[in-house]
């Protein structure tokens, strides 16, 4: 299974019609039903940035980057995301609605801050950025009370945790 498109070469990127028709594409027929397009030339670049094509019911496991500079931001170009963040415990601190209008919402979140999103509506994008360079390994840690990826139940698992 695909999870991402390969990263873009050259010394200019411009997001185009056919990258956002194609990454949309490919997130409806994703089993995850998400997409990431990398920005960023090369994997292992200092700056992590990326498109990420969205539809309702793809699920986002809740977690937290560790490293000390992983710090993250979202913007949410298109569609609209319920943005939570969350204790050690998985209880809710805070809960926000972000959308592109009138103006984009951006989040901006430190490390070692548990969080997840919601997706509200077909065909979100949004814009990510964080401190690189991405390793697998260390990148993320998943919170233990909640559910694997894997778990077919696990976004429904999510939405009755967030009481949506």
């Amino acid at each position: 299974m695909r999870l991402a498109f390969d990263n873009p070469a050259g010394d200019y990127f411009q997001l185009s019609e056919k990258q956002i028709e194609e990454g949309l594409e490919a997130s409806r027929e994703s089993p995850r039903k998400r997409m990431i397009l990398p920005i960023h030339r090369k994997q292992n670049a200092e700056v992590q940035r990326l498109i990420n094509f969205l539809q309702p019911g793809t699920y986002i496991r809740p977690h937290r980057h560790p490293m000390d500079h992983a710090t993250e931001s979202i913007v949410v170009l298109k569609g609209s995301i319920w943005f939570f963040t969350l204790d050690d415990t998985g209880s809710v601190l805070t809960d926000n609605l972000l959308k592109p209008n009138p103006i984009p919402s951006i989040i901006d979140i430190e490390p070692n801050n548990w969080h997840t999103f919601v997706v509200l509506e077909e065909d979100t994008i949004l814009f990510e950025c964080k401190k690189g360079p991405y390793n697998a390994e260390t990148d993320k840690e998943f919170a233990s009370w909640s559910a694997d990826e894997s778990d077919p139940s696990a976004f429904e698992q999510l939405r009755n945790h967030l009481n949506l």
